[in-house]
């Protein structure tokens, strides 16, 4: 359990530098743990007084006579080191230092922290924070809120982490308001120990969270997350995990001489681990609620198919339009179902999708409609939408959802519209674990992140590729050209790298001359391309460097005249190595492939659509290397444009199965090789299915690396 029962069940805590002042955060922490209940033994700490809200207090950790769990600090960061200390020598068994002043302020800050993580990690002491609000476990039989927020929110099964102190305290309102319960709620602040994946660890092995919330602002660990993530997602018992990540609109691309460096921004890269461990990401905070509470009535949607049971037309309207926009569809119904549905409404109703059961429903009618339309098969769960009318009863329809809830594996989802005329229905399908929401569009986007869940749960696992690479001829091209100063492969050394992993390139040759360019083409039969090949001209068609699809001798000499014409307009100083002379590609769809790389998290690879189109359409994907087979195929069928390689209007399909080869053999070379920067293929040429892809241009960027890092 990663040892962190003793944060968050433990037996006694003492509160160092409890103040007997109201206000101060010693003092209000203090009061918070007293008055919320805690059902085990609190010690206050603090020199200068006898006691802290009529509890004896102690002068310090070592005077305490019996043993203590869980450490609070509210002391600055000198005292705190030495409250460490004291701690480690009591054998206190975990720490949560709630003060700020630590690396979030300075050098001085840092140098203190790391000083108390090391002396933590000696003595085998978990520390949550510093810099944090605190931790809360609200379950009746600890009942503890170790923080300076004074409301002790209700037990339940979701559990919240929170980077943001400040932002804990306006969620524990937001909770309060809707009756909202936790298993566990922890900030983590400055995560100088404890973070997110150890609690991730922690709270899918404790059997009271069923569901996991995390408000993030910075990850620090990259692979690692996402391997271990994907574990507490799709295991044997999974945990929903969802996410929501400050700073979304932040562009953070960098400034790269490829696309896919250009393309790569900060969120690129959290999209791609969110997708490669099955977290669920979500725009708001109340998104975050409403998707929670989906998630905790432990259903999941193994279809998207749903029908709607509603009173109103118009929220039937809302409820249909935004069922589709969350990636669902509106069930069709068996003829069984029409019929049934027919017997038991007045002629006037609608017994098709939406099922409209008319403004003057009583619950035998809305508990007859929802009997028939969750018994279909066709049918995958259903949203059943209560506007409050003359002859409404919102607490018997509830009661009545709740008896077929009851009986069936599917999930229910409810909008009861309205506050104070349906409050009583809403409690009653809460208490029963219900999800009910204020608008239709809430509950159809819950039901669509069900079915994105359920999708992640229930995926198909491919058998990996069983690839051999020729690592040591790689990294002789790349040494070669580090060795001779460059910071780039010419497209000709480009071509040789990728054919060391499997890659297939086109026939080519570098003409130092316009003769050698004329029997070049000639050996390799026409139509042939002509490309400029220098270290300093990476954008080539920019230089006017290209020339495509020559198809005589006569064609060859001029277009080499003019490309090195074109070059040296184009860049004086440039060092021109030679003219590339290649076979023209069969036909294909083009598409990019691409790596840039991250500082923690490592190679980012890219695929989208190719050509010109990269930079237009920006129709890409992004995951975290390693990647296998599997995932290789969920960044091809992630495109926007993945229609278009699967043959439309009759084109023919694309070969899908070479290009999710390439996209594992393009993991393993930048994996291999951490001298490579950034590297685009563009354009791959995919062509027909069974017929493979070829490289029809490449740019690879190098950096040296240091000898231990590498």
């Amino acid at each position: 359990m990663e040892n962190l029962e003793a944060i968050f069940s433990p037996k006694s805590v003492a509160v160092v530098g409890a103040s007997t002042t109201p206000g101060k955060v010693g003092h209000d922490i203090f009061a918070n743990i007293l008055k919320g209940g805690y059902t085990g033994t609190l010690f206050p700490v603090n020199p200068k007084a006898k006691s802290v809200l009529s509890v004896k207090a102690y002068p310090s950790l070592l005077e305490i006579p019996d043993p203590v769990d869980l450490a609070i600090l509210v002391l600055p960061p000198k005292l705190a080191l030495l409250a460490v200390e004291e701690a480690a020598e009591k054998g206190v068994k975990g720490l949560v230092i709630v003060s700020a002043g630590f690396r979030e302020v300075g050098e001085e800050g840092r140098r203190i922290e790391d000083q108390i993580v090391a002396k933590c990690r000696e003595e085998g002491i978990r520390l949550v924070g510093p810099n944090c609000l605190g931790v809360i476990n609200p379950n009746p039989a600890v009942r503890m809120n170790a923080s300076f927020s004074n409301r002790m929110p209700a037990s339940g099964h979701i559990s919240f982490i929170s980077q943001s102190g400040a932002l804990c305290t306006s969620v524990l309102d937001f909770a309060a308001e809707r009756d909202f319960g936790f298993s566990k709620f922890i900030s983590i602040g400055n995560k100088a120990d404890v973070d997110e994946l150890d609690l991730l660890r922690y709270l899918h092995q404790d059997e009271d969270t069923q569901v996991i919330m995390i408000y993030l602002e910075e990850l620090r660990r990259g692979p690692e997350f996402i391997q271990e993530v994907k574990k507490i997602t799709s295991g044997d018992r999974p945990t929903p995990v969802l996410v929501i990540k400050s700073g979304r609109t932040a562009a953070g691309a960098q400034a790269a001489s490829s696309h896919t460096g250009s393309l790569a921004g900060s969120e690129s890269v959290y999209n791609a681990i969110f997708q490669q461990a099955g977290i669920i990401r979500v725009d708001s905070i109340e998104e975050l609620f409403n998707f929670a509470s989906a998630f905790a009535c432990r259903k999941t949607a193994t279809g998207n198919k749903v029908a709607i049971v509603t009173n109103a037309g118009g929220p039937g309207i809302v409820a249909t339009d935004m069922t589709v926009s969350s990636g669902l569809q509106l069930a069709r119904f068996h003829e069984e179902t029409v019929e049934a549905l027919s017997s038991h409404l007045p002629a006037t109703a609608n017994v098709h999708n939406p099922v409209d059961v008319i403004g003057d429903a009583t619950q035998e009618r809305y508990e007859n409609a929802l009997e028939a339309v969750i018994k279909d098969e066709n049918v995958d769960g259903a949203l059943v939408v209560l506007t409050p009318q003359s002859m409404t009863n919102a607490l018997e329809t509830a009661k009545a959802i709740v008896k077929i809830d009851k009986k069936t594996h599917k999930p229910i989802l409810c909008c009861f519209m309205g506050t104070f005329d349906v409050s009583a229905g809403v409690k009653v399908l809460q208490e029963n674990q219900i999800p009910a929401y204020r608008f239709p569009e809430h509950a159809a986007q819950a039901f669509g992140a069900l079915y994105r869940y359920s999708a992640w749960l229930n995926r198909q696992h491919l058998a990996q590729f069983d690839l051999k690479h020729d690592t040591d001829t790689a990294r002789e091209i790349i040494r070669k050209a580090l060795d001779e100063g460059r910071r780039s492969l010419t497209e000709w050394e480009g071509g040789e790298l990728l054919r060391c992993y499997g890659f297939q390139t086109l026939p080519s040759f570098i003409a130092k001359s316009r003769q050698e360019a004329v029997q070049y083409a000639q050996s390799l039969t026409f139509p042939v391309v002509l490309k400029v090949v220098s270290p300093q001209i990476l954008h080539k068609s920019d230089a006017k460097g290209v020339k495509i699809n020559l198809g005589s001798a006569e064609e060859v000499a001029a277009a080499y005249d003019e490309i090195l014409e074109n070059a040296k307009a184009y860049n004086p100083e440039a060092e021109i190595l030679g003219v590339l002379v290649q076979k023209m590609a069969p036909p294909g769809e083009e598409v990019i492939l691409g790596m840039t790389r991250y500082p923690v998290f490592g190679p980012l690879l890219m695929f989208g659509l190719g050509g010109i189109f990269v930079e237009i359409f920006k129709d890409v994907v992004f995951r975290v290397a390693p990647i296998g087979r599997n995932e290789a195929r969920r960044m091809i069928r992630g495109i926007q444009g993945h229609e278009m390689l699967q043959g439309v209007r009759g084109r023919p399909a694309a070969d899908t199965l070479s290009l999710e080869r390439f996209l594992v053999c393009l993991s393993d070379l930048v994996l291999d090789h951490p001298e490579i920067s950034e590297l685009d293929i563009n354009p791959m040429l995919v062509h027909e299915k069974g017929q493979g892809a070829t490289v029809a241009d490449c740019r690879i960027l190098l950096e040296p690396v240091e000898a231990e890092d590498a």
